[in-house]
This record gives C-alpha cells, sequence and structure tokens, in this order.
C-alpha cells in the first residue's frame, strides 16, 4: 500500500507547547513537515514557526494565521488541538466562568481557527480536529466538557459534509484517558488529584495520540478516515475504568 508523503508540506497545530500537540509536532516535523506551532506559552514551543496564539481571542487567532500563512506560504495539514476541561462537579455546582472557558476553547476555538485557515488550505489538505470520548457518550460531572466535544463531533461531520467534492480531507481522534497536563488543568493545579485519574490504569500517553494522527494524515489519498476512537485498555467507557492494584 502506498502512503500519503508529508514530507515537504506544511502544518498548522493549535496548543503545541505540551501534550499531544507538542508530539504530534514532533512527529510532523520528523516527516519533513515545516509546522507552525500556536500556544499562549510561547516560550514552550519547538516547533519551527513557534508564535503566540490564543483561540479564544479572535484578534489574536486572526495575527496567528496570517503570520503562519505567510512564513508557510499556504496549509496542507490543520491539527486543531488546543482544548481543555475545568472542574469535576455536578452540574448545578458549575460556574459561568468555567463553562465560558471550555466553550470558548474547544468549540468557538476551534470553529474560528477553521473558518480562518480553511481558504488556506491547499488542494490536498488534511484538517484533524482533537476530539474525545467524552463527545460521544456522557459521564457524570463533566456536563460542560462533554457539551463541547459533542459539539465538536458534530462540527467535525458536519464540516465533512460542506468540503464533499473539495480535495480536503477530514478527521476526528476521540481519545479517552491521556496522561498529559490535561487533568493538573482541569483540576486547577492540585497534581494529587490529576494524577489519581490516571492511577492503576497504564493510561495512554501524547505519543499514543500522535500516532493515530499520523496514521490517519498517511493514509492513501482516496482514502478518508472519519474518526478514530482510542482508550487506554483498561477504559471501556468515559466513565468506566478498571484499576489495577
Amino acid at each position: 500500500m502506498t502512503t500519503y508523503d508529508l514530507n515537504g508540506k506544511t502544518a498548522v497545530v493549535t496548543g503545541a507547547s505540551s501534550g499531544i500537540g507538542r508530539a504530534t509536532a514532533r512527529l510532523l516535523a520528523a516527516a519533513g513537515v515545516r509546522v507552525a506551532g500556536g500556544a499562549r506559552r510561547i516560550d514552550r514551543l519547538e516547533t519551527d514557526i513557534a508564535l503566540e496564539l490564543d483561540v479564544t481571542d479572535p484578534t489574536s487567532a486572526e495575527r496567528f494565521v496570517r503570520e503562519a500563512v505567510e512564513q508557510l506560504g499556504g496549509i496542507d495539514i490543520l491539527f486543531n488541538n488546543a482544548g481543555l476541561a475545568l472542574g469535576r462537579y455536578l452540574f448545578d455546582e458549575s460556574s459561568e466562568e468555567d463553562e465560558s472557558a471550555v466553550f470558548n476553547t474547544n468549540v468557538n476555538g476551534l470553529v474560528r481557527m477553521t473558518r480562518l485557515c480553511l481558504p488556506h488550505i491547499r488542494d490536498g489538505g488534511h484538517i484533524v480536529n482533537m476530539g474525545s470520548i467524552a463527545g460521544r457518550q456522557a459521564y457524570e460531572k463533566g456536563a460542560s466538557y462533554v457539551a463541547s466535544k459533542f459539539a465538536v463531533r458534530g462540527f467535525t461531520y458536519a464540516l465533512r459534509e460542506d468540503l464533499l467534492g473539495r480535495p480536503i480531507r477530514l478527521t476526528t481522534v476521540d481519545a479517552g484517558l491521556v496522561e498529559t497536563e490535561f487533568s493538573i488543568v482541569r483540576f486547577k493545579g492540585d497534581t494529587e488529584q490529576a494524577s489519581a485519574v490516571y492511577k492503576g490504569v497504564d493510561p495512554l500517553v501524547a505519543d499514543d495520540i500522535a500516532d493515530c494522527v499520523m496514521w490517519a494524515l498517511t493514509r492513501p489519498w482516496h482514502v478518508n478516515i472519519d474518526e478514530i476512537v482510542v482508550k487506554a485498555r483498561n477504559q471501556s467507557s468515559g466513565a468506566r475504568v478498571f484499576r489495577e492494584p
């Protein structure tokens, strides 16, 4: 089987300063892709082109895309990776501030970056959205995050319909427990609570998800991987995890 050659391509990766974004940017670079990475923590970016980006801020997003396109000359790959969750509590204990941050990052930010990048995505391009198993099956004490990831999945399939006939592929990667800084952010810096999430599970790591992204990107051109669902062996759903002693 002939895989799709990424050498010489260009990519935009959001949330590229850590975790899945950083791991994917590294694999893209190793495959010969010139990567423009965006993040609020620009000092942590390791990409060839490192640009400040806050996907929740229209001005920041517009500036990032303009500068990325100027330096890349065009976009072949867009990896919408920036996202977060805040808190694990029943919905009536949620706050407007946390809900706004989750929706503005996971939904509005992803939609915004897609809209801004799409005019610059060349024929043969590929958009990959970072989804979650939370966007497939709800679990308790995560209503805002679950809703945001259901929205990402819905947007991905709606965009797939709108792009039908254009030479652009589209994939969502829906991951389960991945041990990154995700839970530290979710629990607002409480590392003890964050580490308990992965205890006894042998969770996925960022490189596992980056490998999935690369696999989708390198399928033969006539193949579109609509979605990849990937979980740790000891996780059957968002709420059910078997923890080994």
